[in-house]
């Protein structure tokens, strides 16, 4: 071997000496030498073809490897392809995906106070539900998520009764199975006189077309992310709210980033619907649209129907705080949180007891 390669060999290997004493001794940031470049696995049960995965998720992602110049890279994992839709939680936080979106809701009792998210309200865009749901778990929902680094929460968009047919009254209801995300919407479905059923939502469809069940308790983007604008005829304009959800990051690979890449995926993550401008307010008058061209048609109930309703679903609210309360968690005051949140952009909460409004 020649003079040159020696001195330049001895030269390599006392570089690796050297800089392996001073990541020892803490003198170069792990995390800088970590974060140098990742591919990050992303998973959703949401379909591949939902708007939820193209116009939300694979945008975020672009934009975050955008943004860092290629640094920090995905994989998309849609459908369910890491896990069925309980799952979501786990598959993070156990590290099988790095980041994703999962559903609280579809575990019921894991996240008890996080419930607070899924009281029936009006929201007609997941860039709001955000805001609001980031603003709550900042105030009160933290503790139970200790183990994922919570990027955002939301109670997702205002979802509604769709059936094979017609519902206009609380009586129309009486009797009939519908699909139900968990959360208060099963609660809402009982009381008002349903049947609530839980079931995968890749297995809505079906049943719905056998009629194994007769409708869904759901919001319009789910709707038609499963294409059951072809199986129901009918909707009820009447708030359940939505589901408890959110993108969390495995806690390992979120210590593995560079202080910078933690900024960047803060900034465009803690509300993906405004970084992709999927599922916005501006973009929900068209999921309506799509629907009522599907055939499907829109039932608004009369303000004394909807007045009844709405006050079952407070009783609702009321015995699940007390239920809550009960075991030392401090439900009231998130609703009362939860309501001053709404208030605050201009959303009422339907579901919020009057005396629940103050602290």
């Amino acid at each position: 071997m020649c003079i040159e390669c020696n001195e330049a060999r001895r030269g390599f290997l006392k570089g690796i000496a050297l800089g392996g004493i001073a990541l020892g001794a803490g003198l170069i940031p792990k995390g800088n030498l970590w974060a140098a470049s990742l591919k990050l696995k992303f998973s959703t049960w949401h379909p591949p073809v939902s708007r939820e995965t193209k116009t939300v998720w694979i945008p975020m992602l672009e934009k975050l490897k955008e943004k860092s110049k290629g640094e920090l890279d995905y994989t998309m994992y849609a459908g369910a392809a890491l896990g069925k839709a309980p799952e979501h939680y786990d598959i993070v936080a156990k590290g099988l995906s790095d980041l994703g979106y999962f559903t609280a809701t579809f575990t019921p009792g894991r996240f008890p106070l996080t419930d607070v998210l899924s009281l029936a309200v009006w929201v007609d865009g997941k860039d709001i539900a955000a805001d609001i749901g980031n603003a709550v778990y900042n105030r009160i929902l933290k503790d139970e998520f200790k183990d994922v680094k919570v990027l955002e929460i939301n109670g997702c968009i205002q979802s509604f009764i769709w059936t094979k047919k017609p519902v206009s009254t609380m009586e129309d209801l009486k009797g009939l199975k519908i699909r139900t995300p968990g959360g208060h919407q099963t609660n809402y479905v009982r009381a008002l006189g349903a049947e609530p059923v839980f079931m995968p939502p890749g297995d809505v469809y079906m049943a719905i077309e056998t009629g194994t069940v007769d409708g869904i308790c759901t919001c319009p983007p789910i709707l038609l992310a499963f294409k059951l604008q072809e199986v129901v005829r009918h909707c009820v304009i009447c708030t359940f709210g939505c589901v408890s959800e959110g993108v969390v990051m495995n806690m390992s690979t979120w210590n593995k980033l560079s202080e910078e890449q933690k900024r960047l995926v803060d900034e465009l993550c803690s509300n993906p619907f405004r970084t992709s401008g999927g599922l916005t307010r501006e973009q929900y008058p068209l999921l309506l649209d799509e629907i009522g061209k599907a055939g499907v048609k829109f039932t608004e109930l009369p303000k004394d129907e909807a007045k009844r309703w709405y006050q079952v679903f407070q009783d609702v609210t009321r015995k699940w705080a007390s239920d809550l309360e009960a075991k030392g968690l401090p439900a009231k005051k998130a609703v009362a949180i939860m309501n001053e949140e709404c208030e605050k952009r201009g959303i009422e909460l339907v579901a919020c007891p009057p005396e629940f409004k103050k602290i």
